[in-house]
Parts: C-alpha cells; sequence; structure tokens
C-alpha cells in the first residue's frame, strides 16, 4: 500500500462560493453582540468623527474577535471582510486603524464599557452554573473569594516604538503589567510600560489592581484575594491593599505575596523544630513527598529588640516551604548548604489550613499560562510606532481574552470548556462549512463526521439564547 498516494488525484481550483471558513469565530462575534459588549462600545465611542459606514463599537468588537481568531496584527481583520457571506459588513484596515487611533483617548469610557458588560456576563454564567466558578487550592476551592493575579511579561519590539526600552532579559522593547482574574480566566487589566519598568514598580501595580477591582462586578467585589510573585511583590503593594480594605467597607482585600529569604528568615528557618514542618498538598490535595510547609510567624517576629517586620501590617503571617530543587534552579548560598530551596510567602489570609494557603500562592505559577495564551491572542507584538495606538490594541487583547472566557462559561461543556484559545481555534473556531440558504434563512451546514459539529451547534443556539441586557 502506497502511503503517500493518498494526493494524487487531489486536484485545487478557485472558485465558487457558499463556502465559508472561520465559522466558529462567528459565535464568537455573537458573544460580543449579545452581551452587550458591541452597545456599551459603541456608546464609550460616541462623539468621534463619524464614519460612513462603520459604526466604531462594531469595529472594536470585530477586532477583538479578530484577535481572539489567533490575528495578531490589524491586516488581519481582512479573515473577516473577505467572508462577507458569513460576517456581512466588515471594516477595512484603514478604518480599522482611524477606530484604534480615536479610541485612545476613550481608555476611560471603554473600561466602563467592559465593567458594566462584564456585570451582565457574570450574571449569565452564575444562571448557567449556579455560581461563578470558584479558584480550586489543593482539591479544595477558596469559596467566594475572587483572585486577581499580578504578573508582568516582555514584549519584543523589532523596530523603534515609542517607550521601547532595553529590558532586563537584555531584549528590547515593553514590560506590560497584566491582572487577571483566576476565577473565570478573564484578563482584567492591562498597563503598556517602557521594556525597563520594573517587574516590583509599586505605583504601576496599584494602578493595575485598582483597575482590576474596578472590573469585579460590584457584588462579587467582597472578597478579593491578591497574589503576586515574589519578583513582583512589595512593601508598598502590600501597604496599599490594606488601605483599600480601610476604605472599602464591605470589601475584604487580602494578599499572599512571595517573601524574600533574607537573614531574618534564615534565622527563623534554623529556630524552628523539626516538628512544626507538615507535608505540603499537590493539585488534588494529596500530601507531597517531596515539599514540606511551615510557619515561620512567631519566630520571625518575635526578637529581644521587639517586632522585627513590625512596619509590615500586623496581621501579616509567613510561610516557608522546604522542597528538592528542581534541576537548575538557582539556590542561594543558603540553600546550597541546606541542599533545599526555600521558597518564601507573605499573606494576611485568615481562618485557612497552613497548607492550603501556601498552595493559594504556589498557583500564582499558572498566570504563566494565561500569559503564554495572551501572547497567542495578540499580545505578543504591539501593532503600532504609536504608544497610545498600542495602549488600545493591549485593551482590546484584553477584550479578546474576555471573548474567548465568556464564550467557554457561557457555551461550552467539559474538555471544550476547559481547553486553551489554540485547541478552540482548531477544533471550532477555524472550522470551514457550507452556507445554505432557503426561507429567507442562511444555514451553516456541518457535516456529521465532525468531532465537535454537535459541541458548535450547541454553542450557537446556547449565545442565541442569551437575554438582552438590561
Amino acid at each position: 500500500m502506497d502511503a503517500t498516494g493518498w494526493s494524487k488525484d487531489l486536484v485545487v481550483e478557485v472558485g465558487g462560493r457558499d463556502v465559508v471558513s472561520h465559522v466558529g469565530t462567528a459565535v464568537l462575534r455573537m458573544t460580543g453582540d449579545r452581551v452587550g459588549l458591541t452597545g456599551r462600545l459603541s456608546t464609550a465611542m460616541e462623539g468621534s468623527r463619524s464614519l460612513p459606514m462603520h459604526d466604531r463599537g462594531r469595529v472594536l468588537a470585530d477586532v477583538a474577535a479578530m484577535i481572539a481568531d489567533g490575528g495578531t496584527r490589524i491586516t488581519d481583520i481582512g479573515t473577516l471582510g473577505d467572508q462577507e457571506e458569513l460576517f456581512a459588513s466588515v471594516a477595512s484596515v484603514p478604518t480599522a486603524w482611524r477606530v484604534l487611533t480615536e479610541a485612545s483617548g476613550r481608555l476611560e469610557g471603554l473600561a466602563a464599557a467592559r465593567a458594566a458588560v462584564r456585570a451582565h456576563v457574570w450574571g449569565q454564567i452564575v444562571a448557567r452554573h449556579g455560581r461563578i466558578p470558584p479558584c480550586t487550592v489543593a482539591g479544595t476551592t477558596l469559596g467566594d473569594w475572587v483572585v486577581i493575579r499580578l504578573d508582568a511579561t516582555i514584549v519584543i519590539a523589532h523596530s523603534e516604538k515609542e517607550t521601547a526600552a532595553p529590558t532586563v532579559t537584555k531584549t528590547f522593547g515593553h514590560h506590560p503589567l497584566t491582572a487577571w482574574c483566576d476565577t473565570t480566566g478573564e484578563l482584567l487589566a492591562v498597563k503598556v510600560r517602557p521594556g525597563n519598568a520594573g517587574s516590583n514598580t509599586a505605583a504601576d501595580q496599584v494602578e493595575v489592581l485598582k483597575a482590576a477591582i474596578a472590573q469585579i462586578p460590584a457584588p462579587f467585589r467582597t472578597k478579593i484575594l491578591v497574589t503576586v510573585d515574589g519578583a513582583g511583590s512589595t512593601h508598598a503593594l502590600v501597604d496599599a491593599i490594606a488601605k483599600l480594605n480601610a476604605e472599602n467597607p464591605g470589601m475584604e482585600v487580602r494578599s499572599a505575596v512571595g517573601f524574600d529569604l533574607d537573614e531574618r528568615a534564615r534565622t527563623a528557618i534554623g529556630l524552628i523544630p523539626e516538628t512544626a514542618w507538615c507535608a505540603a498538598l499537590d493539585a488534588e490535595g494529596e500530601p507531597r513527598e517531596d515539599a514540606e510547609v511551615a510557619e515561620l510567624t512567631g519566630v520571625y517576629r518575635t526578637d529581644p529588640t521587639g517586632d522585627t517586620v513590625k512596619k509590615w501590617p500586623a496581621d501579616m503571617r509567613v510561610v516557608a516551604r522546604r522542597e528538592k530543587p528542581h534541576p537548575g534552579a538557582q539556590l542561594s548560598l543558603f540553600e546550597q548548604c541546606e541542599g533545599r530551596r526555600f521558597p518564601l510567602t507573605a499573606t494576611d489570609m485568615t481562618g485557612r489550613n497552613l497548607q492550603i494557603l501556601e498552595a493559594s500562592h504556589r498557583l500564582q505559577a499558572r498566570v504563566a499560562s494565561r500569559i503564554r495564551c495572551a501572547k497567542a491572542t495578540g499580545l505578543r507584538r504591539l501593532p503600532s510606532k504609536k504608544f497610545e495606538i498600542n495602549s488600545v490594541w493591549c485593551v482590546v487583547v484584553a477584550l479578546a481574552c474576555d471573548l474567548l472566557a465568556w464564550f467557554a462559561l457561557l457555551a461550552l461543556d467539559g474538555e471544550l470548556a476547559r481547553a486553551e484559545p489554540k485547541t478552540l481555534r482548531s477544533r471550532l473556531l477555524h472550522t470551514a462549512r457550507r452556507i445554505v440558504r432557503g426561507q429567507r434563512r442562511r444555514r451553516l451546514r456541518i457535516p456529521e463526521t465532525w468531532p465537535w459539529a454537535h459541541d458548535l451547534r450547541a454553542a450557537f443556539a446556547r449565545i442565541s439564547a442569551l437575554p438582552a441586557p438590561t
């Protein structure tokens, strides 16, 4: 049997109509329309210079759908525009550029529009699932806590762009700071910064955190846990979070941040008894054989001269984990002598098992996957030389990440509901199907042999059935 003979009778012809690609992307576009995103964006853009044919909210929503579909530059909007049979009228590339330029002066309005739409979407998520999906930690959940994870990432620039600068990785570009809702997978806020901006610039962190909290619908803004890794944690950020509690009665904001393995911490580790260590928990909540946790708070704060960390919040707890280092791990001299790594976490969370507290912060690593998916959804490169346009582009990238998260929560089940954007694109979004016309309708005919045909049809039905926002 000739294993290569399958293509000998294959002929490619260009011609005909009624066959469209990227069928699943139409559901994403519908999602934005049905939850009120397109309308809210149109309202936020009111008063701009008129365009004869294209509503600005429609253009921004289409750019977001294009990015969610895998587009990496503004010219990729042609992927939708060239399929008028499915998507109807889509703005041209020059029009998309003009709208992004005009939107640079409307960032506050766009943020307000996103928050209003999110409030409606979260209501629909509760209607479908009974609650907002909780943050799962070590085989249990954090209940009603909404977890916001802060992290920065490098975006390389291959040409001169405004505010681009050398980065800590010896590359050239930008260093945007992001805030993710770990509970739903939404990109709540993003701030474009020069490449030489620090991972632990407290002013930027506080700004992004406040913007992220403003995106959380008010009824769910009662319990918020903020996490950041050791490279990004600062005293000023912890103080700002404590101040948020004082300024907002009825809202409880807690933190879990990476902490320095300084001389005080090394001394505390040497003082606690061996019996103080207990097994760390894995993702299923089972004890790990290669890692243990212990609380250092008592010996860390107590000293003959008084409280050694009195400038930190009084309810701050310090938790240590000791584990065998993985190959290639960078160890301090103390860790090399001990033969173990000692990551530290500082948190003001109370009423939780020590192992759960440590695991809650350890899941900060999950934000790396979020950022990786965001870079596959438009964040890998910034399209313009102008800082203002790149700032709007990042807002639209956040919209695209939100659309994908909403689509999964409102329309998908099982494995597809947990799939990364790359998987969704190959199985649903990039599907090519035939349009059949009749009885004043357009019907997308999906072959029964396509493994995800029924999932795609169900997604269309669920999005179509969403109630209009009030």
